[in-house]
């Protein structure tokens, strides 16, 4: 890195900073982890005025997500000694005999080591008007801000994007969410010309279509004219078609970003990029380039992240004294544009001599296949449209070049084909490269469960980085993870429900819902067993009551929890319609639909909180939690509030808890649809639904997403256009941001389609899984959901919407339920032996109004049986009000 010792570490510049230039940091943080003093000192000169951000999801920014979650520069890294950033200063000279760059602002840095990280500029080709306000190119954040700006301004209904290619499209899709009629105009013959072929194309195209998008291929534009206002109006084509459109948007290609190294005088190749050897060093021996601005020594410029990352880890690799190379790229891309699955990878347009096409076709379903084999059965390449499931396999073959053990054209037929033999992870070489962002290949995966003791798919992605980049390989790295974990010749792990089910809860709710049981002892005679002597545990007890408590009211069973059977299988909390607390008492929280209360019943929940000596905390959903309530006060406090208009707010039990809601467009001057009436409704709606986990929720009445909507298990977000609807966000130790489902939905589909996302997250989910690994665990993840919800893939919408109407239909207040039921009352004793003495291990301290729990006394005092014990209850003289429980909660 440096000629000469010396006493200071090295000086190494990174001029640029996006994906490619944060990988190259982070590969050269690992290699000089250890040096101490001795490791180079880092100055990263950046043009934008932000930190590194994942381009690859740039378009998701337009539907919600922040630039937080875009960023790459996480504050662990960012927290390194050794790296300055420098934001929004872009360096404008090299002066290669001094070692020192000059920024935009007229700092000057020495530097030992440069490395140039400049990526690439969008090219505009030169079209009359192209400079007309209204004008957009797709690269960069600010980019997108200002063409969310421009689409929604007045007049603008409609876009045209110029360039049919992977950005195009995915400009294209990004244009259509925001309510814009779209036009994409591509020069070539067919759509994505360099990544499918004809029969492709054709597929491409007509799903695009039949999402409205119009297509022009094989024509360019001619003009782009303004309109009395002096912005863009309409575009005019080559072939004298005239688009009216208030917005366009290039993305007709990039140029390498080589102008430094032309002022400086290094090499460049006849149409761009920095020429560099295969350890990605210039002609100056100081002087790197990685990522999109460098020629490789194969005579190409890389425009995909995959590449780049290999060419930062060859770079670091050699500045830190190793032998690191960059050898190429196969040619690979696996995406999904404007909802059609897409995939091309290796010679997929069959360029070589012996290059040999097999092809299926299935129009009716929008799937096209093709793989590109020689005569003796390697694999050389493929395109897949409509149906990408094999890329993850067939990508590796190709790239292995052994010959396939399988015919090709069984390999193209879908799985329900006979004969039809999926490629698996057993036929690939452990030489294979499955992780192309990391580079990390199968053999590097196995050994991670094998020699280092990855017990599951999220230890390997810590200890490989597989499946962390772009997450096309994610599957793949699943099925080799699930391969080694599962000993040679041994059967797969059970996936019962417990010792007592071998079935699994999602096979337990079909089981119910087709035989018509009601009893959990029925189901545990006719599809478990008496494990260990004993009829259930706490496991599948409380599982099967949730399950009943869905199905029972279509089966004409309505029951409500605590009756009979049905109360034995509760939880803690169920048992008691509360919270039960570490001192023993409980909390009492009323549902508050959307948080929106009227004065009088404020009123009502601090008298009750005054009267009963209780501590109230207002709760991150916007409800009142009343805590401190002893067993025996429970009836008398739920009779008050169910007087005054208060339910039960479930939020004992796996059930929706609330439905957060901003102040919306009724009062602040940003919403634009009312938020509180839609999570009001909402509220009201799902109350009550029992479900594998808790649910929560939150409608935001505009982008600025106040209710955090997308920390949510299901959260709306209202646009101009309707409300966007987020799935799978979930909090905890491992939180997540929920995903795009349905876009600008009005209110009738976006209820529906909630609707079928709850009920089939009931039908399917495992116990106590949340939304957020119930969808990541499914094969296909949201894509998959989606096709299930919205398309119908399985033919079961009919059966989900007629479950949601009778949990709707059937619906009431479990407190008002038990209020009116004096056997229910029998419960709400401290002792059931003794009904009015207190029980002396629920204590308290601190003033009233702040009461906190106190440490329990070190004997127990008295001889009064607890609530839960063996013995029968024999009296209920007294609640300790005077009389008995049932006669003062009804008076």
């Amino acid at each position: 890195m440096r000629d000469t010792p010396s006493t200071t570490p090295p000086r190494l510049v990174l001029i640029g900073h996006g994906m490619v230039g944060q990988r190259f940091l982070e590969a050269l943080a690992r290699r000089t982890a250890g040096l101490g003093a001795d490791a180079p000192h880092v100055t990263v000169l950046a043009e934008e005025p932000r930190p590194a951000y994942d381009r690859v999801r740039l378009t998701s920014f337009l539907s919600g997500v922040s630039e937080e979650e875009l960023s790459l520069w996480t504050p662990e890294f960012a927290s390194r000694p050794g790296i300055d950033l420098h934001l929004d200063d872009p360096v404008t000279a090299v002066d290669r005999a001094a070692r020192k760059v000059t920024t935009r602002s007229g700092a000057v840095h020495a530097y030992d080591t440069l490395v140039l990280a400049t990526g690439s500029r969008p090219f505009v080709p030169p079209v009359t008007g192209h400079d007309t306000p209204g004008c957009f190119v797709y690269r960069t954040i600010d980019d997108l801000e200002a063409l969310r700006v421009r689409a929604r301004a007045d007049g603008v209904r409609a876009g045209l994007v110029i360039g049919g290619g992977l950005l195009g499209l995915e400009a294209a899709g990004a244009l259509r969410a925001l309510g814009l009629e779209t036009h994409v105009v591509e020069f070539t013959p067919r759509l994505m010309a360099a990544q499918v072929d004809d029969g492709g194309g054709a597929v491409l195209r007509r799903k695009v279509e039949e999402l409205g998008v119009v297509v022009h291929t094989g024509v360019g534009a001619r003009e782009v004219e303004a309109g009395p206002d002096g912005t863009v109006s309409r575009v005019t084509l080559s072939d004298g078609t005239v688009v009216p459109c208030g917005l366009v948007v290039f993305s007709a290609g990039v140029r390498p970003r080589d102008d430094l190294a032309r002022a400086c005088g290094l090499p460049v190749g006849e149409r761009g990029g920095i020429v560099v050897d295969d350890g990605c060093r210039t002609a100056d021996p100081r002087v790197w380039a990685v990522g999109e601005c460098a020629l490789t020594p194969d005579g190409r410029v890389h425009g995909l992240v995959a590449p780049g990352y290999a060419m930062a880890e060859a770079a670091a690799d050699r500045i830190t004294g190793g032998d690191g190379s960059f050898t190429g790229a196969a040619p690979a891309a696996r995406l999904k544009l404007l909802g059609v699955a897409v995939a091309s990878f290796g010679d997929a347009h069959a360029t070589g001599d012996d290059a040999l096409e097999v092809c299926y076709a299935n129009s009716r379903d929008g799937v096209y296949k093709k793989l590109v084999v020689t005569p003796d059965g390697r694999l050389l390449g493929g395109v897949l449209v409509g149906d990408t499931d094999a890329y993850d396999v067939l990508r590796p073959l190709a790239e292995a070049g052994t010959p396939l053990t399988t015919p090709p054209e069984r390999l193209l037929l879908p799985a329900s084909a006979a004969g039809a033999a999926a490629p698996g992870p057993e036929s690939l070489p452990d030489t294979t490269i499955v992780c192309s962002c990391h580079n990390v290949t199968k053999g590097c995966i196995r050994a991670a469960v094998t020699d280092h003791g990855c017990g599951d798919v999220k230890a390997v992605q810590r200890h490989t980085n597989a499946g962390t980049g772009c997450g096309s390989c994610l599957s793949m790295v699943t099925k080799l993870v699930d391969g080694e974990t599962t000993p040679a010749g041994a059967d797969p792990a059970p996936k019962g429900l417990c010792e007592h089910f071998t079935h699994t809860r999602a096979e337990l709710f079909d089981i119910i819902s087709v035989t018509g049981i009601t009893t959990f002892s029925r189901l545990i005679d006719e599809h478990g067993s008496d494990a260990n002597g004993s009829d259930g545990c706490d496991t599948c007890k409380p599982v099967v009551a949730s399950i009943l408590a869905t199905l029972n009211p279509r089966l004409g069973n309505s029951v409500h929890i605590l009756d009979g059977e049905q109360a034995a299988l509760q939880d803690t909390n169920d048992h008691f319609l509360a919270n039960l607390q570490r001192n023993g008492s409980y909390s009492v929280v009323p549902r508050v639909p959307a948080g929106e209360i009227t004065p009088e019943k404020l009123i009502v929940l601090g008298e009750i909180a005054r009267d009963f000596g209780l501590y109230t905390k207002i709760t991150g959903g916007q409800r009142i939690d009343l805590l401190g309530a002893t067993v025996d006060q429970l009836p008398h406090i739920w009779r008050r509030l169910v007087d005054a208009g208060f339910e039960s707010g479930h939020a004992y039990g796996k059930a929706l808890r609330t439905v957060k809601s901003c102040v919306g467009s009724v009062w602040c001057r940003y919403g634009v649809q009312d938020s509180v009436a839609l999570a009001v409704e909402l509220e009201l709606r799902y109350r009550g639904l029992r479900s594998p986990h808790k649910l929560k929720a939150a409608v935001s009445g505009c982008a600025r997403e106040c209710a955090e909507a997308r920390g949510k298990d299901f959260g709306v977000i209202a646009t101009a256009a309707g409300w966007n609807l987020y799935v799978g966000g979930n909090g905890g130790t491992t939180p997540r941001h929920a995903e795009l489902l349905l876009a600008d939905a009005d209110r009738d589909t976006l209820v529906r389609t909630l609707d079928r996302f709850l009920m089939f997250y009931i039908r399917t989910a495992d116990r106590l899984e949340r939304t957020a690994p119930w969808i990541a665990r499914m094969e296909g993840g949201l894509d998959r959901l989606r096709s299930v919800v919205v398309d119908d893939s399985l033919g079961i919408c009919a059966d989900l919407d007629a479950l949601m109407e009778q949990h709707v239909a059937t619906y009431e207040d479990e407190w008002r339920a038990t209020l009116e039921d004096p056997e229910r009352l029998r419960r709400f004793v401290s002792f059931v032996n003794a009904p009015g003495t207190p029980d002396p291990a629920v204590r308290f301290e601190g003033e009233p109004g702040r009461i906190r729990p106190a440490a329990p006394p070190a004997h127990p005092v008295g001889r009064a049986e607890p609530v839960g014990s063996a013995g029968p209850v024999e009296s209920v003289e007294s609640a300790g009000y005077g009389e008995p429980v049932a006669a003062a909660v009804a008076r």
